[in-house]
């Protein structure tokens, strides 16, 4: 109503056409600076999923041109920065969505293939093992670990913590108790995907790309589903075992791998690291040692800003935790039956052994590589933003314009100026 008693009262006054015109360029053009300052900073501060949607658009249009085909309109979109989101949750916590069953969309790999391709690659070493011991054993340097839950059935015990590094999304460590159950049959339900296929209804589609049968090595794709809002995501996993003593340490991260090209949907998620300490403990019952313990310590970015990523995880975590239980139950019976083992399952049975002592010795050696070049939380390189090139004056610059030629009210100005305070205060610090 501002804008329009503004406008009237410009065409209203009895001056020549020239007059008419200078008046309304000069009434347009604080609301443009308001537009151009309000482009710029959406651009410099948009959402993390909005820039992975951008950055996913850049890739397809890349791979859509030849370097000899290069449009000028292509080196002008290459030219302006993107911004790389890290990709949140619990294994468990993904929330609707299909996989499209048309060639394109699957690969077309038939069986895995050989183990050399595994090995070669060297996806998964020991300075993976130690990594995971230190997380264990709480060795790893990382911040302090603040408790999130707490709670139990009759066949099982669960705490959940959660710590927010430096660099890279939230991380969660939990440890599960589950009675009258062997570290073997929990880590062959853990590994086996075509039975994960059953209780895990988030798994859309499991799918093993390469295997090693020497070291147990294995790549595999898999997707989940996502919020309605929210495309489904695809994973390859590269996952080892290693067995010391009655402990199995589990390790499963995301890997690169070049012959399954990414796609605009589901989109991919490369931060990805979700590993296990299985062993067995005390039963809380009788104090015999018939119960396992799953030390989880599991991290991933999605695409979804962090906050609300934290936030879904605190309402969802006990519901999914408590479908894992029935589950487990499910695969032990189905084991005891005599049942023909899964090709996963198989796998999950070759396991790298390590005495007790040389893994003690491994804990204990300096590092020969950053763990976060382990874990997956290496931040990727900064691309150039426009964050830095926006002074808090051009912001508060706009807000002035915009304030002046809205209303002649102090309410008004006030909300606009606060607003503008905000986005200034936004810009020194870091989303």
């Amino acid at each position: 109503m501002v804008l329009a008693s503004a406008l009237l009262e410009i065409l209203r006054r009895p001056t020549s056409g020239f007059d008419v015109m200078m008046e309304l360029m000069m009434f347009a053009v604080p609301l443009w600076i308001a537009v151009v300052i309000g482009v710029l900073v959406g651009w410099s501060w948009k959402p993390r999923w909005a820039a992975a949607h951008f950055d996913a658009k850049d890739d397809q249009h890349r791979n859509n041109h030849s370097n000899s085909e290069t449009t000028l309109f292509q080196q002008f979109s290459d030219s302006i920065p993107s911004f790389s989101s890290l990709k949140f949750q619990l294994p468990a916590f993904n929330f609707a969505g299909g996989v499209s069953d048309s060639s394109s969309d699957k690969v077309d790999s038939g069986s895995p293939s050989s183990s050399s391709n595994v090995e070669s690659s060297s996806l998964l070493d020991e300075r993976d093992l130690k990594h995971i011991r230190r997380l264990t054993e709480e060795t790893d340097g990382g911040p302090v670990w603040i408790q999130m839950m707490n709670r139990s059935t009759n066949n099982m015990s669960y705490q959940a913590w959660r710590r927010d590094p430096e660099t890279g999304p939230p991380q969660y460590r939990s440890r599960t108790v589950y009675e009258n159950a062997t570290p073997e049959i929990v880590r062959d339900f853990f590994w086996d995907d075509e039975f994960r296929l059953k209780w895990d209804d988030m798994l859309l589609h499991a799918e093993t790309l390469e295997e090693s049968s020497a070291t147990g090595t294995m790549v595999v794709q898999w997707v989940r589903k996502f919020p309605f809002f929210c495309s489904d995501r695809e994973y390859i996993i590269g996952r080892r075992i290693w067995k010391s003593g009655d402990a199995y340490y589990c390790v499963t991260k995301g890997v690169p791998y070049a012959a399954v090209p990414r796609r605009q949907k589901p989109r991919r998620v490369d931060l990805y690291y979700s590993s296990w300490c299985i062993r067995p403990v005390e039963s809380s019952k009788d104090g015999r040692l018939t119960a396992c313990e799953v030390l989880l310590f599991h991290h991933e970015d999605m695409g979804i800003p962090w906050e609300i990523a934290k936030l879904g995880v605190r309402q969802g975590m006990w519901g999914a935790v408590k479908k894992i239980d029935p589950g487990l139950r499910a695969y032990q019976n189905y084991r005891s039956s005599g049942a023909t083992l899964s090709p996963s399952a198989v796998m999950a049975q070759v396991n790298t052994k390590v005495s007790p002592d040389y893994l003690k010795l491994l804990e204990s050696s300096s590092d020969d590589a950053a763990s976060s070049e382990i874990d997956g939380t290496l931040s990727p390189p900064e691309k150039p933003s426009f964050r830095g090139n926006i002074p808090r004056y051009l912001v508060v610059g706009g807000a002035v314009a915009l304030a002046c030629t809205l209303d002649h009210g102090l309410l008004t100005k006030a909300v606009i100026f606060g607003v503008a305070r905000r986005f200034a205060n936004m810009g020194k610090q870091r989303l």
